[in-house]
Parts: structure tokens; C-alpha cells; sequence
């Protein structure tokens, strides 16, 4: 459980990319579950969707954690569906330690070195994220693939692959997360893994040994 010691806001201004395609429109709201390879831009020209509104409708979903079985909203007139909780389908997870490559749902990554560390979990609730509430250490809301770290061990902003993690809140083998917070009791090889739901729920994760791969 993460315990802040100390935050700063910052106003991050974001700038999204409007991609309209043409193709066959939709006649009907409707989720998509993805496959191995899917990716916003590929879903924007299948769906006929604009790509900025498609990721606004997933705020929970980075392109880079896109993954086989994930459930996606497809806005279509105005109106999204929600998605269903998030799926712990099985995926596909290989490494070449001779090229530094790790294959995850189809995708590779380079990494450039990897790390064992304790993984502990927390969640959205007031206490466990202190004055400033559930965002991150930069004012940032927390979302899957927010962690919790040691920044003189992982440096913020570092993007790493996590694998070797069991719980039905995360996506199965592997995801990409982003060192964006830290807590006064994530010191040395230490993280904490952002989760959302129930608080309750999320401290099932317990205490776990886990591998990051620091993905370029």
C-alpha cells in the first residue's frame, strides 16, 4: 500500500491526435474484443471511428496495454458502451535474451535491462493516496499501469514491461506501466502497482516477486 510522503501537481498539457478515416460506419454502439495486434489506429479505420474519441472512450486503456481478449468501447453517434470488466485472458509471453527482445500478445519489445522486485498493490482509495487524492505523483489520475516507485532506483518516467504478477485486476503475464508516483514505503527494489477497483479487492495482490523489463 502506497503512503505519500510527498506530491507535486503539474498542469501536463495533452494533445491528441484527430485521426478521421473513411470506411463503413457503424449502425449500432458496440464493444470490440481485440486480438493480437490490434492497435487504435487499426480499430479507428475498421469501425470508421475517429482514433482521438476512440482512446477518450477507453481512458483506462494506453495504446501500448492493448492486448488479446481486453474489451474496448466503440463510440458511435455520440453514445459509448461500457466494456465489461477487464478480462485475464491468456497471452503469450517469450524472451530473446541474445537480441534483448520480449514478446508479449504479439507484440515485441526491446529492453534494455530487467529487475527483480517486491510488487505490493494499491488502489483509488483516499486512504492509501493521502491529501491529494487518487492521482499520481505528478497530478496525474491513476490508471492501469501506474506504479509506484524508488526514483533513485527507477527513474520517474521510465516505461517497463511487468511480468510474473498474479491478480484478476491485471491483464494476464504482462503489461506496460509507467514509474509516475512514489510513497514513502517504496524504497529499494520496490514498486506498487496502481490497480483499479475495490480496495478490498485489490489488497488480495498481497506481497509478490515480480520482473520488469525497462522496455526503449
Amino acid at each position: 500500500m502506497k503512503i505519500h510522503f510527498k506530491k507535486m501537481k503539474f498542469v501536463l498539457a495533452a494533445v491528441g491526435m484527430a485521426m478521421v478515416v473513411q470506411s463503413t460506419p457503424l449502425h449500432a454502439s458496440s464493444l470490440h474484443v481485440a486480438k493480437e495486434g490490434d492497435t487504435y489506429y487499426k480499430l479507428s479505420q475498421q469501425y470508421a471511428v475517429n482514433m482521438d474519441k476512440l482512446m477518450k472512450a477507453n481512458p483506462k486503456t494506453k495504446a501500448d496495454n492493448i492486448y488479446a481478449g481486453i474489451k474496448l468501447n466503440i463510440p458511435t453517434s455520440g453514445n459509448v458502451v461500457k466494456a465489461a470488466s477487464l478480462t485475464n485472458t491468456a497471452s503469450i509471453l517469450t524472451t530473446s535474451s541474445n537480441k534483448k527482445e520480449i514478446e508479449a500478445w504479439g507484440k515485441t519489445f526491446n529492453y534494455s535491462k530487467t529487475l527483480k522486485v517486491k510488487a505490493t498493490a494499491y488502489s483509488a482509495a483516499a486512504s492509501e493516496n493521502g491529501k491529494w487524492g487518487a492521482v499520481d505523483y505528478f497530478g496525474n489520475s491513476l490508471e492501469l499501469g501506474t506504479i509506484a516507485v524508488d526514483p533513485s532506483i527507477i527513474p520517474f518516467g521510465t516505461k517497463v514491461l511487468v511480468t510474473g504478477h498474479s491478480h484478476n485486476g491485471l491483464p494476464k503475464d504482462a503489461f506496460v506501466a509507467t514509474a509516475s508516483d512514489a510513497g514513502s514505503a517504496i524504497k529499494g527494489n520496490r514498486i506498487d502497482i496502481f490497480i483499479p477497483g475495490s480496495q478490498q479487492s485489490v489488497r488480495v495482490f498481497g506481497y509478490q516477486d515480480i520482473e520488469l523489463y525497462f522496455i526503449d
